[in-house]
């Protein structure tokens, strides 16, 4: 089927589903993907998607930026495991999961996005990427970019681990280090793709790096017997992923493949870097950049968002919320998510495991509940 147009988020401007999309031309804000999914059959995509399970993310093309007869850049991305956790689950009363991303190609949920982002973009001729990014993102684009046959730069703060940059030079892109975060990397991401032509897939400059993402709660939904989770709780950094599972059960309302989405929405972000949860707190719509950003949370540490206006809209429609944590809690969580659960997490899996507890105690969440905690890469990637 595919996307019949894209809409900006902010604005509502709308813009014909075509090569070269980028962000709002009259604002700047995102653009979405929007499909025509009152117009599909509720129970022929059921059917559908559960006949393809195994074969990744790209199981649900009908709400995906494919055209007919089109073939995405895959790695075999998606279908990743929802793991219960059920001592922890049991200390807590709640039917607690665990969307494990550490399965996917590079060892993280960037793969998703990626993929998506890559498809679209080669599909529609780009010659050469460019992304700035905090880690997981640059080895993602760095593999699919090498699967589509195109060439990649990354730019990664000086900081970054090793590791990261390892990757990357293994699949094959050109590794940029700036002395600075991720917002300097974006600037000198920008200046790149001015210069030279380069396609930037950073976070909501494009539109479909949010298709990518939104597949973790079409597969959750999917997985729970076609029911939304009472409750998720998300790392949120750009907050793509939380964006696209707040699209996605929107979409699939509309499609009729549930009749409700009753999930709450919680960001996590850490005490050294928490501007969606201020804005939250403070009531605004907009959430004013982070100065001294400081975490251990790679992830985690992105002083402004381009999609904040998003993420603060999707805590508030859902009634959820924002908490901010301590990088010594996510640590010990992401350690207790091993040593109890048998669960491979980084720190930002582990902040979503130390925000549980926090909304548990508050109130926030509630006995029997189902809630998914998102762990979005692995240990192994630092």
């Amino acid at each position: 089927m595919g996307p019949v147009k894209l809409e900006c988020g902010a604005c509502g401007r709308e813009e014909a589903f075509g090569p070269g999309a980028t962000v709002c031309p009259s604002c700047g804000k995102p653009l979405l993907a929007r499909y025509a999914a009152s117009e599909l059959d509720a129970d022929e995509l059921r059917r559908a998607w559960a006949s393809r399970r195994g074969s990744g993310m790209w199981r649900f093309r009908e709400l995906m930026p494919l055209r007919d007869g089109e073939e995405p850049v895959t790695l075999g991305e998606g279908d990743t495991p929802l793991l219960r956790a059920r001592a922890i689950g049991r200390d807590l009363d709640l039917d607690l999961r665990i969307k494990d991303e550490t399965r996917n190609p590079t060892g993280s949920f960037k793969d998703r996005g990626l993929s998506a982002a890559v498809t679209r973009a080669a599909l529609d001729g780009a010659s050469r990427f460019v992304v700035p990014s905090a880690g997981n993102a640059a080895a993602a684009l760095s593999a699919f970019a090498a699967r589509a046959g195109v060439p990649a730069r990354v730019y990664l703060p000086v900081d970054t681990p090793e590791g990261v940059r390892r990757r990357c030079l293994h699949y094959g892109a050109e590794v940029e280090e700036v002395d600075g975060l991720i917002t300097d990397c974006g600037r000198e991401a920008a200046a790149y793709a001015r210069e030279t032509g380069a396609f930037s897939v950073s976070t909501l400059h494009e539109p479909y790096r949010l298709e990518g993402k939104k597949t973790m709660m079409l597969e959750i939904v999917q997985e729970l017997g076609w029911r939304a989770p009472d409750a998720i709780v998300y790392p949120t950094g750009g907050g793509t992923g939380l964006i696209g599972s707040w699209k996605a059960l929107a979409e699939l309302v509309e499609a009729g493949v549930i009749a409700d989405a009753p999930t709450r929405m919680y960001a996590v972000q850490s005490e050294g870097c928490a501007p969606m949860v201020r804005a939250f707190e403070e009531g605004l719509e907009e959430a004013p950049e982070w100065e001294g950003a400081v975490t251990e949370a790679y992830g985690l540490r992105v002083p402004r968002a381009l999609g904040d206006f998003l993420i603060l809209r999707a805590l508030r429609e859902t009634e959820g919320g924002a908490v901010a944590v301590a990088d010594a809690a996510m640590r010990r969580a992401a350690v207790e998510l091993g040593a109890r659960e048998g669960i491979d997490a980084a720190i930002e899996g582990g902040a979503t495991l130390a925000a549980a507890r926090l909304l548990r105690e508050a109130g926030e969440l509630h006995s029997g509940e189902t809630v998914v905690l998102f762990d979005t890469g692995s240990q192994l990637a630092y």
